[in-house]
């Protein structure tokens, strides 16, 4: 079986992957390279395997986490799209399961809020894990002055957490954010639709989302 780890050692995975995050960093995108792929590949597995999910539906997990966002190299718009098909072209080209792939392509052509939708539990791991990734760090412009929306919203997140509790069957992502730089509303105003997905995404584990900002759950 192709692993997650076959493709971190993969140099020409790497290569489109930091490339991508090149061209998305040339049109004042967050980051989207190696710290953000990784966490969300570690995020995805993880909320499968609190599920109870087996190895082989986590390692998958993490291979399209991986891979979810190479689609940049193309363009932004319809990046899950042109990642699907990238992702297709190396995992065949790696000798990887055609069922296996099927599940991969399908997980990242379905992550993007635009048009997606949680069509499986890899799908729906991603999902949660990608759009729960909001952190200070993802912001390139230093300058605070010329930050826009989105700079401002994912700079003011000083610690952001999925908590994916089987008992209670809810999946809640709970944010700490510094009010002195983006508001809530500013937060709603660009993740409402990320949101929604989000809900989507936990009803298809069998859980209820849940959004906690500064100790207070909006959602």
């Amino acid at each position: 079986m192709v692993t997650y780890e076959d493709l971190r050692k993969n140099a020409e995975i790497n290569t489109y992957i930091t490339r991508a995050d090149e061209s998305l960093s040339a049109l004042g995108f967050t980051e989207h390279s190696f710290p953000h792929v990784c966490r969300v590949a570690e995020m995805a597995g993880e909320t499968l395997g609190i599920l109870g999910y087996g190895a082989h539906e986590i390692e998958l997990a993490k291979i399209a986490a991986y891979l979810h966002d190479i689609g940049n190299l193309v363009n932004r718009v319809d990046h899950s799209q042109s990642g699907a098909v990238m992702a297709f072209r190396l995992l065949d080209h790696m000798d990887m399961d055609a069922a296996d792939i099927a599940t991969v392509v399908t997980a990242i052509g379905n992550h993007d809020e635009g048009t997606g939708v949680p069509v499986n539990a890899v799908a729906a791991a991603l999902i949660l894990a990608d759009k729960s990734d909001v952190r200070r760090s993802r912001v390139r412009n230093r300058d605070a002055a010329a930050f826009d929306i989105h700079d401002r919203v994912n700079y003011s997140v000083e610690r952001s957490a999925l908590r994916v509790d089987p008992a209670e069957k809810t999946a809640r992502l709970e944010l700490t954010v510094d009010t002195d730089f983006g508001s809530v509303m500013d937060y709603f105003e660009i993740f409402m639709k990320r949101m929604v997905l989000c809900r989507r995404a936990a009803e298809r584990l069998g859980l209820r989302f849940q959004l906690t900002i500064n100790g207070q759950q909006l959602i």
